[in-house]
């Protein structure tokens, strides 16, 4: 079962005191990287390998540190070691790599530091050891928690616009029609996108759906009302005891959640089409 994002940082936490003191790359760094990958409930060995050999230029071998293939190539190095050598060290694999082995992220470390490259969006992360609980939303790529960037004609687009009238047509036969319906899949639609954005934590709604509610659907008209609440509600304003995956869900402005709302009923296969 995938943990919670709230678990991912408590984790997160966890490792980040477990290993301020670490400096010694030979002697620590892959049981640095197996907690590292524990931080999101991955077992290392099933999806990244150490000491990966790989062909250089000209007639060198080198062996990547940590190496997911066609996800992520990690370097690390001991404390205080310069990352700008790290990160070289890290692309000069890449002409002895096949292409469909090439990694979509470049992570180093000095026990202290991280820098992530993201390569398909090129943008790149700097950040402190301390500061990797604020920062777990960066591997979404290890945790299942994904943010994709939209085309106005992607196939996703399309997809969304077919499941929403497909959903729309299933309310719609079971009594539940007019004004709520409509505003029920606007609101939908705002959350979805939402999620690919960045508004709403990466995934979070469909964490939320997933999680939040009951796999027959009994239950999902009345979380989906509940979660419309929070969103209507400022972050001062909501109650002290709301867990932290809901509480880093964003106040939205405006009237769009702000309308009473009446839920409908689901079943199971309405959920599904969410």
């Amino acid at each position: 079962m995938a943990l919670t994002q709230r678990e991912i940082r408590e984790r997160a936490v966890a490792f980040a005191h477990e290993w301020r003191d670490a400096s010694r790359e030979n002697a620590e760094a892959q049981s640095f990287w197996n907690d590292f990958f524990n931080i999101f409930g991955i077992v290392r060995k099933r999806v990244a390998a150490f000491e990966e050999p790989v062909k250089q230029l000209g007639e060198r071998r080198g062996r990547i540190d940590v190496f997911w293939k066609g996800v992520m190539l990690a370097e690390h190095k001991s404390r205080g070691q310069n990352l700008d050598k790290a990160v070289t060290q890290a692309l000069d694999y890449f002409p002895g790599l096949k292409d469909k082995d090439l990694p979509k992220f470049v992570l180093v470390s000095d026990f202290a530091r991280f820098r992530l490259y993201d390569l398909e969006e090129n943008a790149e992360y700097n950040f402190a050891l301390a500061e990797l609980p604020d920062r777990i939303h960066l591997f979404g790529f290890i945790s299942g928690y994904t943010t994709r960037t939209y085309q106005d004609q992607d196939p996703v687009n399309i997809e969304v616009a077919e499941k929403m009238g497909e959903l729309h047509d299933a309310l719609l036969a079971s009594g539940y029609g007019g004004h709520q319906l409509e505003v029920l899949l606007v609101r939908l639609v705002y959350c979805l996108f939402a999620d690919d954005t960045g508004i709403f934590p990466r995934d979070g709604f469909r964490f939320f759906l997933e999680e939040r509610t009951d796999e027959s659907g009994r239950d999902t008209g009345a979380q989906l009302n509940s979660f419309f609440q929070l969103l209507d509600t400022a972050p001062e304003s909501r109650q002290t005891t709301l867990d932290e995956d809901l509480r880093q869900f964003p106040h939205v402005n405006g009237a769009l959640f702000r309308e009473d709302f009446r839920a409908p009923t689901f079943d199971r296969q309405m959920r599904q089409k969410l």
